[in-house]
């Protein structure tokens, strides 16, 4: 999920670079999205590790 949210970012600044406004604002608003939601998948996976005693490394 890390890995389209980053895909997602550079075509929004690739198409920003170019001009293409719309096509940038669109691109960075699901890069936003796939990137909160690897954030919150990420911390409820390290809470449920605390929570089981076992190390997350």
């Amino acid at each position: 999920m890390l890995k389209w949210a980053i895909i997602f970012f550079v075509i929004s600044l690739v198409a920003g670079g170019l001009g293409f406004t719309n096509v940038a604002s669109g691109a960075r608003g699901i890069a936003r999205l796939l990137f909160g939601l690897f954030l919150v998948i990420a911390v409820v996976i390290v809470i449920a590790a605390v929570v089981m005693g076992q190390a997350v490394f």
